[in-house]
């Protein structure tokens, strides 16, 4: 016996994949708790803070981010990077709970995001930011670095969804980069 299926059906299945494919096509932003350091992170780089750094840096308004399109994207924006960080300095003990006692300025600009037009498998996405700490009293440039870090979010972490891949990867950069950042200055002479 040959089924043959029927035409609603048919129409059923066709719609189905079409709304799904205007979902997967909706942008989405990376999220700020997302980009911030783990709870292990910040608590292991919190112990090894110098006491001439412990609550001494103030975050300015952070530059060079994006909103994310409607339709498609995942891009990073001003507020979210701003979010992340502020967080993250909080959490390991750097940021100053009153920013007009800081002794350092700390200054963020994303440079460069560099994601696939369509994350047709894995998403691998590179973020470059650039970081000055900066005397707040003296105007002196302490620490100058631009940072570029990669990740690659696998295929099957969000096998549906290309940009739910490309922010997944997005966050997990800026994750490794406030990281990789947070190490490098840690390891600096701080007066006390």
């Amino acid at each position: 016996m040959l089924l043959i299926p029927s035409l609603h059906l048919t129409r059923r299945c066709a719609l189905a994949c079409g709304l799904a494919a205007l979902l997967a096509a909706c942008g989405t932003p990376a999220d700020a708790p997302a980009m911030r350091l783990g709870q292990a992170e910040s608590l292991q780089l919190r112990s090894w803070v110098p006491n001439g750094l412990r609550a001494q840096m103030q975050l300015m308004p952070v530059s060079g981010g994006q909103p994310t399109g409607r339709y498609w994207g995942a891009k990073i924006s001003n507020s979210s990077l701003q979010e992340a960080l502020e967080e993250s300095l909080r959490d390991t003990g750097l940021y100053a709970p009153r920013p007009a006692e800081a002794r350092y300025e700390l200054r963020v600009s994303l440079i460069q995001l560099d994601q696939p037009m369509v994350a047709v498998l894995d998403a691998k996405v590179a973020v470059t930011l650039s970081y000055t700490v900066i005397e707040s009293r003296g105007g002196r440039t302490v620490y100058e670095r631009k940072l570029r870090t990669l990740h690659t979010t696998e295929f099957g972490s969000a096998m549906l969804d290309p940009n739910e891949r490309m922010r997944m990867a997005s966050e997990a950069a800026i994750r490794s980069n406030l990281n990789t950042l947070l190490r490098e200055l840690l390891e600096l002479k701080w007066p006390e």
